[in-house]
């Protein structure tokens, strides 16, 4: 089931219905049907229409572009491009994967609408459309919510509210940027689901996130099985190194000191910087007297 559009996408976007003015200019055997204010759809050559750098999503499917390139040979683009015009070209603000399949269908000419975007709505149509159709990999759109919030100063609820999602999802999804980059690539090339990812998010370091990841694609194991193997690591309590006594080097010469008073090997065993215990080793029954008499003394 296709989720709806958001509530951002149908203010930025223009209601056909209620502002398209019925002028239709021939240019060329070309309809043009303007819109209210700068807004105007019209077709296109494809030569003159570039990609935004800027757009979610980075990835896509070979083989379902070739299917939707033999879509458009047979009955063309149904839905027009959105774009705006630049300087020397048009740039992509929605369509993109339309426009690369019908490059490879030889299609010269595009039908689009035109219109002025500011940079937050770019962004935010580009990302509502590609939530929409499913496009965006979990790494693209939780890279595009940080985007909003971070270079429009946008909190999560009202990023939530332009792409018609609950806070929770998109603080769910923001989550997933704390992965290992590692990690982070292995969910974008689908190795691993975005509910084993969150369960990796509670492995700190990073190379065990990443080899428990590996493991996660080697032994198709399930998540709750990712999660019983994240329990069972946190159990195991690492035995803490003990930390070495001061004045190690103090006590050292003692024991040599004493060695030189009494002949023999002498260790000094100690419990704690204030308690402890002196061994004297003997090896016959004059040894031991011997040393006897020189304590006594």
């Amino acid at each position: 089931m296709k989720r709806g559009l958001g509530k951002g996408l149908d203010s930025i976007i223009p209601n056909k219905q209620g502002t398209i003015e019925q002028k239709q200019e021939k240019k060329g055997g070309e309809k043009t049907e303007k819109l209210a204010g700068r807004s105007y759809e019209t077709l296109v050559d494809i030569s003159e229409i570039e990609p935004n750098g800027k757009q979610p999503r980075k990835k896509f499917d070979e083989d379902a572009l070739t299917e939707l390139s033999e879509s458009i040979r047979q009955v063309g683009i149904i839905q027009p491009l959105i774009l705006q015009k630049k300087e020397d070209h048009y740039e992509i603000i929605a369509g993109e994967r339309r426009f690369r399949a019908a490059k490879l269908a030889g299609i010269k000419k595009i039908p689009a609408m035109i219109r002025e975007y500011s940079p937050q709505q770019v962004l935010e149509i580009a990302l509502i459309e590609n939530i929409q159709r499913e496009d965006l990999n979990p790494i693209e759109e939780a890279q595009a919510y940080q985007r909003l919030i971070k270079e429009f100063k946008l909190k999560q609820d009202e990023v939530a509210e332009k792409v018609a999602k609950s806070r929770s999802a998109v603080t769910n999804s923001l989550r997933l940027l704390k992965l290992s980059k590692k990690v982070q690539e292995m969910l974008m090339e689908e190795m691993i689901s975005s509910g084993h990812a969150r369960a990796l998010l509670a492995v700190d370091n990073a190379e065990q996130q990443y080899l428990l990841a590996m493991r996660v694609f080697d032994e198709k194991l399930s998540v709750r099985e990712v999660e019983k193997i994240i329990r069972a690591l946190g159990q195991k309590k690492e035995e803490k190194p003990e930390e070495p006594l001061k004045n190690e080097i103090i006590y050292k010469d003692l024991e040599e000191q004493m060695k030189q008073l009494l002949g023999t090997k002498v260790s000094i065993r100690r419990k704690n910087e204030n308690q402890g215990k002196i061994e004297i080793e003997y090896y016959s029954e004059e040894e031991l007297d011997r040393i006897l008499s020189y304590l006594r003394k």
